[in-house]
């Protein structure tokens, strides 16, 4: 079965006025993804997510030129061979980096995607898994600076649709990131897990300040306090306190990781299928974290089909961690390109789609809504 062809489509949509949210990151004012649909000679396509870089023309024109240059004609079915020839001549020697990571991202995710619906099969079991209910926990653009009154209402809004973890944004100042763990806490009560997300934002100091108050209130994990390849500090803020650190959204292919859980900082890894290598490569790392006793959290990305894909991902190994669902209230890429990819039943948790593939069908009509908008996606 032969590539004969791969296009990226880059999608966008505005955030309408009332549901932004500020994050560390900036508040946010749009939302971006980079779409890949590879077509082969028996008729099968195939469709996958790229994480938009914040610069989600430039990906998909990466798609659209080398990378489909190096691809078409391949094998669909060989998705090794296909990932091996992109990371030679694209990540390991004079390449784009960071960026042809993602756009490999969305191109491996397709040709699995492709394997499902020639085998019949859905994604989990060809990864050699089995539908399980997944625990989740309510992330995505969500909970984040505001009032700690407001933040604690919002937090039982999600425990009322079944979760039974949330996580919290911080990377504010310490003093308000502690008021508004403490006033999640007193909200939810001590039988739903806290997590928290620096957003890359925090100091070493930060930290030093909000462990103790972190450690009173229970939170399981402190997402990126700092960048990704600020490894010093993750080993220094690992002595701190109790609370253990998570990363790994921001990290690329299984060589980011090994130095990751070789400094043995962090105690949960966070690859996004979409960024870290796609199927293939998030397969391997989970396969280096099971072997450092460490469980594998997907960061989740913006669209239904990097949502549908990391569930199944999650059902095939044997260190699975968090689902991160989405409580954006307003993602059209997770409620109208196509299949609903989850359900969150009472227990907080989800399970893999039995379609074919990863399952999520598209609409086609919906893609040609939501063109590109220029400009950032944060202020």
């Amino acid at each position: 079965m032969k590539i004969t062809g791969i296009k990226a489509v880059p999608l966008s949509f505005k955030v309408p006025e009332g549901k932004s949210v500020t994050l560390g990151i900036g508040r946010a004012v749009k939302r971006d993804s980079v779409l890949v649909r590879i077509e082969t000679d028996e008729g099968i396509v195939g469709w996958g997510e790229a994480h938009h870089g914040r610069c989600p023309g430039a990906i998909a024109k990466l798609i659209d030129t080398t990378i489909r240059e190096l691809v078409l004609g391949m094998d669909a079915l060989d998705v090794a061979g296909v990932w091996t020839r992109v990371y030679r001549m694209q990540l390991a020697s004079h390449g784009m980096g960071a960026a042809a990571a993602m756009a490999l991202s969305g191109v491996d995710i397709a040709l699995w995607d492709i394997r499902g619906k020639a085998t019949g099969w859905p994604l989990y079991r060809l990864l050699g898994g089995a539908s399980k209910p997944i625990p989740a926990y309510a992330g995505g653009i969500s909970l984040g600076w505001q009032d700690p009154a407001a933040l604690a209402e919002e937090a039982r809004t999600y425990v009322a649709e079944g979760y039974r973890a949330l996580k919290l944004r911080v990377g504010d100042t310490p003093v308000r990131d502690v008021a508004r763990v403490r006033a999640v806490r007193a909200a939810v009560g001590d039988g739903v897990e806290i997590l928290v997300d620096g957003n890359t934002g925090c100091s070493l100091d930060d930290v030093r300040r909000v462990m103790p108050a972190y450690e009173e209130c229970g939170v399981a994990w402190f997402e990126e306090p700092f960048p990704p390849h600020d490894y010093r500090n993750y080993i220094d803020a690992a002595r701190l306190g109790r609370v253990p650190l998570a990363a790994g959204e921001n990290h690329f292919t299984r060589f980011d990781f090994t130095r990751l859980l070789e400094d043995g900082a962090v105690r949960f890894a966070q690859p996004d299928l979409s960024k870290a290598g796609g199927v293939t490569e998030c397969m391997r790392i989970a396969a280096m974290a099971s072997a450092w006793k460490v469980s594998c959290n997907p960061h989740t990305s913006a669209s239904a089909i990097n949502m549908a894909a990391s569930i199944h991902l999650l059902a095939a190994i044997d260190n699975p961690g968090y689902f991160e669902g989405d409580v954006t209230a307003y993602n059209p890429f997770r409620d109208d390109l196509g299949t609903t990819p989850y359900t969150v039943d009472a227990e907080g948790c989800v399970q893999p789609l039995d379609a074919p593939g990863h399952g999520v069908d598209i609409d086609e009509a919906f893609i040609a809504a939501h063109p590109l908008i220029e400009g950032p996606c944060y202020v």
